[in-house]
């Protein structure tokens, strides 16, 4: 379908009212034809980003070989096992008596 070029047409303006001619409308990015004086663009944060998604591991990871590094020991001194005194009353004081054995996943405590 062929339209005219609409050389003489005047139209108005959507968002001032005014008469224009036509071929000077712009249209928005909200639907409205207007002349270019009331032209308005879309504002940068009416048009979100992208949402990225988290990532969720690391390319090529490489497991802890130092072997020295998960070995160690470990000396708490606010613990006692004096039952006159009660469980944890003798804060400062260390294990007399008391010998705790870790690994992985055990904790074995026996008395020496």
């Amino acid at each position: 379908m062929t339209y005219a070029l609409g050389q003489r047409a005047r139209a108005m303006c959507d968002r001032c009212g005014f008469e224009v001619p036509y071929r000077d409308l712009v249209e928005e990015w909200n639907g409205l034809k207007t002349c270019p004086s009331c032209f308005d663009e879309k504002h940068p944060q009416e048009q979100p980003r992208g949402h990225l998604p988290d990532p969720e591991a690391l390319y090529d990871p490489r497991p802890d070989s130092d072997v020295e590094a998960g070995q160690g020991f470990v000396y708490i001194d606010s613990w006692s096992m004096d039952p006159t005194k009660g469980i944890n009353s003798s804060i400062g004081m260390g294990f007399d008596g008391i010998r705790a054995t870790l690994s992985v996943g055990d904790v074995t405590v026996t008395t020496t």
